[in-house]
């Protein structure tokens, strides 16, 4: 039987490009780099190239940002020659379910009281988004969440917020208080003039229901934007 020196010594002596599965087990995989996580998602390569040639390509088109690489489409990544749809598919639902963990572990927090807490809670479901969504937090006179509800989904520079659907939410579901938040495809946090007069006229009638809205966030690029740290309440 093979001594497991001498194995551990030939898997040394291959082509690092060779071996990101063997590194994965001989050293864990926190010893693993972006571009070989993923070749083993891959798995394997072209004839000319090897599968972390690949994932390398792939990484590139990002920056090596994988919030961004989380944004990529199908054809976005079946544009790597050697990824197929088999490929791209594997690539993205390994991302879904990196998403899905992100979002477990927001669904644990009961109480929101900062804009940070609000961030962690939606982040998961707004980062990689090529689409605007609006969304609302519902909350109790103790700041425990009651729900977070969609209220619409739009293109890439806009959706639109039907005020009455959002307070009709509030009132079934007996919310003292409601934080607004939406994402920025572009990356680019601040609000605009729509943003900001939606907000205005939100809070406005609010107070006709005895309800007070607290926040509105902006989510991009693994950021966000607070109205209310911005004193722009």
């Amino acid at each position: 039987m093979e001594n497991i020196l001498d194995k551990i010594s030939g898997i040394k002596a291959w082509a690092e490009d060779d071996r990101p599965r063997e590194k994965f087990l001989l050293k864990g995989k926190q010893s693993l780099s972006n571009t070989e996580l993923l070749a083993i998602l891959i798995a394997t390569g072209t004839k000319n190239e090897s599968a972390v040639d690949l994932a390398r390509k792939i990484l590139q088109l990002t920056n090596d940002n994988l919030n961004e690489l989380g944004k990529l489409s199908i054809n976005d990544l079946k544009k790597v020659k050697g990824i197929g749809e088999a490929k791209a598919i594997t690539i993205a639902a390994a991302l879904e379910l990196g998403r899905r963990r992100k979002d477990e572990d927001a669904k644990q927090i009961e109480i929101v009281k900062t804009s940070r807490e609000v961030f962690n809670y939606f982040e998961p479901l707004l980062a990689d988004l090529p689409h605007e969504e609006f969304w609302i937090l519902l909350l109790a006179r103790n700041r425990k969440v009651i729900a977070r509800v969609k209220i619409s989904e739009g293109g890439v520079a806009g959706t639109v917020v039907d005020t009455k659907i959002i307070f009709k939410h509030a009132i079934e579901n007996l919310a003292s208080y409601i934080v607004l938040c939406h994402n920025h495809p572009s990356g680019n946090l601040q609000p605009s003039a729509a943003d900001i007069q939606i907000t205005k006229n939100l809070k406005n009638a609010a107070k006709l229901l005895d309800i007070d809205i607290v926040d509105h966030i902006i989510i991009g690029n693994n950021k966000y934007y607070s109205f209310a740290d911005n004193d722009n309440f």
